[in-house]
C-alpha cells in the first residue's frame, strides 16, 4: 500500500476578499474530487485573500497508481485559469 500527498501553494490573483477566494477553491476542490480518486483540503493560509495551500492525498496498492493520480492532480491545478501554482511538493509513504 502506498500513500501519496501533494502539497501545492497557490496564488489567486483575482480574489479581492475571502469570499471570492473560497468560491475559487471550492470549485477547484469539487471538480478534483469528482474527476479523481483523491481527498483534498485547504491546509494553510486560510485568512489570506490571494494565497492558499492545498493538500491532495490518495492511497493505492501500487506506487505507480499513486504517482499517476498525483501527477494528474498537479496538471489539473496548473490548468485551472483562476489559480497560479507557486510551489508544489510530493511525498510518498
Amino acid at each position: 500500500m502506498t500513500i501519496g500527498c501533494l502539497q501545492a501553494k497557490l496564488s489567486i490573483p483575482d480574489a479581492h476578499n475571502l469570499k471570492e477566494k473560497r468560491m475559487v477553491l471550492r470549485s477547484l476542490k469539487d471538480r478534483m474530487r469528482n474527476k479523481m480518486n483523491v481527498s483534498i483540503a485547504e491546509t494553510d493560509l486560510q485568512d489570506m485573500w490571494q494565497s492558499a495551500r492545498l493538500a491532495v492525498v490518495t492511497v493505492a496498492a501500487e506506487k505507480e497508481v499513486v504517482e499517476h493520480r498525483l501527477s494528474d492532480a498537479a496538471d489539473f491545478i496548473r490548468s485551472t485559469p483562476q489559480v497560479v501554482l507557486i510551489d508544489i511538493m510530493t511525498e510518498m509513504i
